[in-house]
């Protein structure tokens, strides 16, 4: 399975509201609950109306289209990263899954993937 590193720093942070996204950005993620509004972004396009905020993530994805009837795909991503002691914010979107993590982990996490089987590209 292939591996993509995305280029960019990312921000996963609180929002009061959705007025201020960039809707036309390349990368950004929004989940809204009946408690919060969560938003994903890089980090040079955080928007004015952040509430809290954690920065330094490092991203990548699965560059497959993953079939939804596919088990233990990002369990089989998280345990190894876990036997390494890197922690993981995970996206799924209909095509595949989103992967960050902190960015001093970010080489780490390739290269250990890499060492358990994964092209990384």
């Amino acid at each position: 399975m292939e591996i993509k590193a995305i280029e960019y720093e990312f921000t996963i942070c609180k929002v009061r509201d959705l007025a201020n996204i960039d809707f036309d950005d390349e990368f950004f993620f929004i989940g809204r609950t009946d408690e919060e509004n969560s938003l994903v972004c890089r980090t040079d396009r955080i928007p004015d109306n952040v509430v809290e905020r954690e920065d330094g993530w490092g991203a990548f994805r699965i560059q497959d289209k993953l079939d939804f009837s596919l088990i233990g795909v990002l369990s089989r991503i998280s345990s190894v990263l876990a036997d390494h002691n890197i922690g993981i914010f995970v996206i799924s979107t209909f095509n595949t899954d989103y992967i960050l993590t902190k960015a001093e982990d970010f080489q780490n996490a390739l290269k250990a993937l890499e060492k358990a089987g994964y092209k990384i590209s």
